[in-house]
């Protein structure tokens, strides 16, 4: 992804039929800033970006905590405008992740990401979508917040390519398991692709990874070279956009667990627990807090694991057992 390319599109995206001199005055700025901005001159710092998002009367709180599934207490009724609250969302994205980490998925010094995390230095935009891509994994849901990314040149053909891997994970819930297949060191090394090969490797029939493979290669999320599978970048798929089909997903991997407890659990590398408590509203909505950060530290584990070496699964719950969701 060309982060400077994309800030650049991002910002004359928001500007929209606006002139760049009557959006820069909107902002109490002297020059045509605007024209800094999205010529690649200058780029504003993420608080700057929040403070034009702000102006054009998107609710950025609610952008944010629907991004994030729920807006962290730290984060509540904060000024995203402000440098300290940009610290503040950028230090919780990043928990768990050393800075040595984080700063080698951003191209940056340790240095300087230490001081965007302590709110001692200000990112520029550029880097700050950097910051949330190495971060979330999940920049093109981020950008969705204020612009469609399909209008961005710099994301289009990566947003495409989201929103094919979500419509085949949607009616095929097993294709993203067989991406995975794919990504394995195992399937790299065979000469040529062998049927049944994944069907074995997942516990699935072969009629389903031929399925699978087959809506793959017609999304062209998968090409054949050299008698092999190859699979382009497998993005985060968030189900969010789409709650229905979300659900649907989310109903699939649970029966996935329950049909593997029996088989599983007895050889006891695999893990299926359970807790039954009571709690506090206040210590629910940390154990809410809890279960999202360690879910998006799972993520970024994830991402920065090689080789593949395993195909797994972790299927997340908590819910409450004495009342159900208000309507």
């Amino acid at each position: 992804m060309d982060h400077e390319a994309l800030a650049k599109e991002l910002i004359r995206s928001l500007r929209g039929r606006r002139s760049q001199v009557a959006l820069s005055r909107r902002l109490r700025r002297k020059s045509n800033v605007l024209y800094t901005w999205e010529s690649g001159r200058r780029f504003p710092t993420a608080a700057a970006f929040f403070d034009l998002v702000r102006r054009l009367r998107i609710d950025v709180s609610a952008g944010i905590g629907a991004f994030l599934g729920a807006l962290p207490e730290a984060l509540q009724g904060r000024d995203f405008a402000e440098p300290a609250t940009v610290a503040l969302l950028l230090a919780h994205l990043a928990e768990g992740t050393t800075q040595v980490d984080l700063a080698a998925r951003v191209g940056k010094n340790r240095v300087s990401v230490g001081r965007w995390l302590k709110g001692q230095a200000e990112p520029r935009l550029p880097d700050f979508l950097r910051l949330i891509d190495a971060s979330s994994l999940r920049l093109l849901d981020f950008v969705a917040i204020f612009t469609p990314p399909q209008e961005l040149a710099a994301a289009r053909g990566a947003w495409a390519e989201l929103e094919a891997q979500r419509r085949v994970a949607y009616r095929l819930p097993w294709s993203h398991a067989v991406l995975r297949v794919l990504e394995l060191e195992d399937y790299r090394r065979l000469p040529r692709h062998v049927p049944g090969f994944i069907a074995e490797r997942l516990g699935i029939s072969r009629e389903i990874e031929e399925a699978c493979l087959g809506a793959l290669t017609e999304s062209k999320l998968i090409v054949r070279r050299k008698g092999r599978f190859t699979a382009g970048s497998v993005l985060t798929v968030d189900t969010r956009q789409n709650p229905e089909a979300g659900r649907t997903l989310k109903t699939h991997w649970a029966r996935v667990g329950e049909a593997r407890l029996p088989e599983l659990e007895p050889a006891g590398e695999d893990l299926f627990s359970y807790n039954l408590f009571t709690v506090s509203e206040k210590d629910w909505g940390r154990l809410r807090e809890m279960h999202i950060a360690y879910f998006q530290e799972l993520r970024r584990v994830i991402g920065a694991s090689t080789p593949g070496e395993r195909v797994a699964l972790v299927n997340l719950q908590l819910f409450r057992l004495d009342q159900r969701a208000e309507s």
